[in-house]
């Protein structure tokens, strides 16, 4: 693979760290690069694991290629435009902030249709759109007709183009379902960071820090809980309470059947207890709430972002259909499970 400058991140407020591993990625992205593609690629996973940091890389990536690199995450009000035309730049910057500062962050996610169009009019180029979470930005009742728009964008383009790359990101179970009922796009799952890249991503957080089998055991190579153990002092406790109190665990085991808190304590055990017909309702609303990945029967690489995750490993929460997102998610859930029961 040829070297490709590494992008430096934010882990933590006052802690940056080297963008490291995911050389697949990489390499997937440096052959999109070569040919377009056909499809918006629309990239889900666990919250956490890695995909806006990857979308940054993936966007310094192509940028060295020679593309016309607009970048987008609305949510984390980051805009960037790598863009040989001034004047289209600097309207789309100047857009953006104007955006920003009315708080109408999915207006930066339409506006690039046009400004994508500004840009091949002055002239024929290769142009990148990298787009993070814009789904939540717009709103999940737009996301199909969002992604039909990009693909417009590739097949019925005003302007030609010498090549295309587009790239979305979400973590949303809803909007995975949302465009998958359409032709529209090519999905792709990301899973988190092998142990070998993620123990790399370790070595750069300081000392004082537990022992990386540890780290290991609770997060399954999750940057995003990383962090959050990190932030909690390495507080397993405060980390799992974190999670319940975010994502109101305690309400939704309460909204619960005696039947379906049995099921769900069995799928903490092992998740691939989830797929049958009466547990669909629940499997769906673990989707909701982020907590749980499905359709990940096939572990084909070339059907992944990067690597794939182990063909089951019910430690980290992995079994073959389903796996909890972290295995701190998991942990989340049982003890939330406990305090319900015995309050």
């Amino acid at each position: 693979m040829p070297r490709v400058r590494r992008v430096r991140l934010s882990f933590v407020p006052g802690l940056d760290i080297e963008f490291v591993d995911r050389d697949r990625a990489i390499q997937q992205v440096l052959e999109w690069g070569e040919r377009g593609t056909r499809f918006p690629v629309v990239v889900f996973g666990p919250e956490g694991c890695g995909k806006s940091a990857w979308l940054r890389q993936a966007a310094e990536v192509l940028s060295e290629g020679g593309y016309e690199v607009f970048y987008i995450h609305p949510l984390d009000r980051l805009v960037h435009a790598e863009v040989s035309i001034p004047s289209v730049k600097e309207a789309f910057l100047e857009f953006a902030r104007k955006a920003l500062a009315e708080d109408a962050v999915g207006r930066i996610a339409w506006a690039l249709f046009d400004f994508v169009r500004d840009l091949l009019k002055v002239r024929k180029a290769r142009v990148a759109i990298i787009a993070d979470d814009v789904f939540q930005a717009i709103g999940l009742r737009y996301a199909a007709a969002y992604v039909k728009g990009l693909l417009n964008m590739i097949e019925h383009p005003q302007y030609s183009y010498e090549n295309i790359v587009i790239i979305v990101a979400t973590s949303e179970g809803l909007s995975r379902a949302e465009i998958g009922r359409h032709r529209w796009a090519w999905m792709m799952p990301m899973w988190n960071m092998s142990r070998e890249g993620f123990e790399k991503l370790y070595r750069q957080i300081p000392e004082p820090k537990p022992s990386f089998e540890e780290v290991w055991r609770l997060t399954g190579g999750n940057p995003g809980m990383l962090a959050k153990l990190y932030q909690a002092r390495w507080s397993m406790d405060e980390a799992i309470k974190n999670i319940i109190t975010s994502k109101d665990l305690d309400t939704f085991i309460l909204s619960l059947s005696a039947e379906e808190r049995k099921w769900l304590l069995e799928a903490v055990e092992n998740p691939d207890t989830l797929p049958a017909k009466e547990k669909l309702p629940l499997m769906q609303k673990l989707i909701e709430l982020n907590l749980i990945i499905s359709s990940i029967t096939y572990r084909d690489p070339e059907l992944w972002v990067d690597q794939p995750p182990p063909q089951k490993d019910l430690e980290l929460g992995i079994g073959k259909y389903i796996a909890w997102q972290t295995p701190l998610h998991r942990e989340a859930v049982r003890k939330a499970l406990q305090e319900v029961s015995t309050a």
